[in-house]
């Protein structure tokens, strides 16, 4: 079989069209058969009705006089059997045959029929229709002929064997149509699909009218929305990553070099530390960036009731072991649905970040408010402009770029916060504090 050949065969529209066939094909030669069958039927049964009244008729001439038999008509076939008179059931004796009257020499081969159940016999090849009836001048047999009833089902078959065949040429030519201008759309989006490749996943299907396929474009623009946002978040991951690890690749790298050239002018001791350092900031910088990753990617995640609270007392502990004043006097109760672990993340990021810019005292508030729970964490340091509070959340934005990396944090620690409230359905603003720093609100629905 040729690829072409394999290619039909497998083709939607050639087994739409050979299965459409089949079933009509089916339909007709089945109709056909009956209608011919209903159609003999009728006709024979209107030959038994001419048959009944001719008998009649004959049997009251004969039994005027028996020789008239000789004397009718010859299209129909009529024997008389005067043996019948005595016996009731005529003869079949050479001798009693040279007595019967008959009106046409295929007569004498009628064989005699039930009175009330007319047979169909053949004579010389011509099919009739044969009754007997019992008179007074012996048992009288007359046939009909059933020559135009043969004639009109050999002219019925002969016409179908041609309608049907041509019948499904036709029917198959309109389903070869239909089928082709049905499917044409599957070919263009076909088309359209092998078209988009991974520099240009920015171009969409067309999603037609409304029907079916055009509900099959919507799904596949939507896969490839899905395909593009995995591309973007995949160029950025690399792009964030090459950026920010070169900085502590350098370092490294710089200090080592001066190290091998010029022994003298560093230690050992200095190397470790330099190492030591830029590897952590290494490591937070690509923890951060794998974590943002599975954000972008919105993975499903395990989420349970979180007690805000608890998670925000620990991270008070935490900042007073390290001498910095918190003031946790407004932790209330607050338990949202998540994940744990990430909010954790959220509220660790938020007090390191307090922590950093305050100049005496951070103070974390939580509260529940009707159906939601509200997270602030405030400073007292020198706060965030107006027209920075929106890009503060992006990816390694740092406001204050006189400071050291090491003092301003890799800035990946707001872009996390706000990457986690928002995969947990919640909202986070920074506006001015009471005591002129910067006041964080994380918005979360209550559990």
């Amino acid at each position: 079989m040729t690829a072409a050949k394999r290619r039909l065969s497998r083709s939607i529209r050639a087994r739409i069209t050979l299965g459409a066939l089949i079933v009509v094909a089916l339909a007709l030669t089945l109709g056909s058969v009956v209608a011919v069958r209903i159609m003999e039927g009728s006709l024979t049964e209107g030959v038994a009705v001419a048959l009944e009244q001719n008998l009649k008729t004959i049997a009251e001439q004969v039994d005027r006089d028996p020789s008239a038999v000789k004397d009718l008509d010859g299209d129909v076939l009529v024997r008389l059997d005067p043996a019948g008179a005595e016996g009731g059931q005529g003869s079949d004796d050479d001798d009693d045959e040279d007595d019967d009257e008959t009106n046409d020499d295929d007569a004498a081969g009628l064989p005699t029929a039930a009175e009330s159940d007319p047979a169909r016999v053949v004579i010389d090849g011509d099919s009739y229709l044969v009754a007997s009836e019992q008179t007074d001048a012996g048992l009288l047999t007359v046939a009909q002929p059933l020559e135009h009833v043969d004639d009109a089902v050999s002219t019925a078959t002969g016409l179908l064997w041609f309608a049907v065949p041509l019948v499904l040429v036709l029917i198959g030519g309109v389903l070869w149509v239909v089928t082709g201008r049905a499917l044409a759309p599957v070919e263009r989006l076909r088309r359209q699909v092998d078209g988009i490749d991974a520099t240009d996943l920015d171009q969409r299907l067309d999603t037609g009218r409304g029907d079916e396929l055009s509900a099959l474009a919507g799904t596949m623009n939507g896969l490839l929305d899905r395909i593009q946002a995995a591309q973007l978040t995949q160029r950025r991951f690399v792009s964030d990553a090459s950026h920010e690890l070169r900085s502590p690749l350098a370092t490294m790298r710089q200090h080592a070099e001066l190290a091998e050239a010029h022994p003298e002018a560093t230690s050992l001791e200095a190397l470790s530390d330099v190492v030591l350092a830029e590897g952590l900031r290494m490591q937070e910088l690509v923890e951060g960036l794998l974590l943002l990753a599975h954000l972008d990617e919105r993975r499903e995640r395990a989420v349970a009731p979180v007690d805000l609270d608890d998670l925000v007392l620990t991270e008070v502990r935490r900042l007073r072991g390290t001498g910095i004043t918190v003031d946790a006097g407004g932790i209330g109760p607050g338990r949202v649905i998540g994940d744990q672990s990430l909010l954790g993340r959220v509220v660790r990021n938020l007090a390191d970040n307090a922590a950093r810019h305050a100049r005496t005292r951070v103070t974390i508030r939580v509260m529940t408010q009707a159906e939601r729970v509200l997270l602030q964490v405030q400073d007292d340091g020198s706060g965030i402009p107006q027209a920075d509070r929106a890009r503060v959340f992006d990816r390694f934005v740092r406001l204050d770029e006189g400071r050291a990396r090491d003092e301003g944090g890799s800035g990946l620690g707001l872009a996390i916060v706000a990457e986690v409230i928002r995969a947990h359905g919640g909202t986070v603003t920074v506006t001015d504090a009471a005591d002129g720093g910067a006041l964080f609100t994380v918005d979360l629905p209550a559990a």
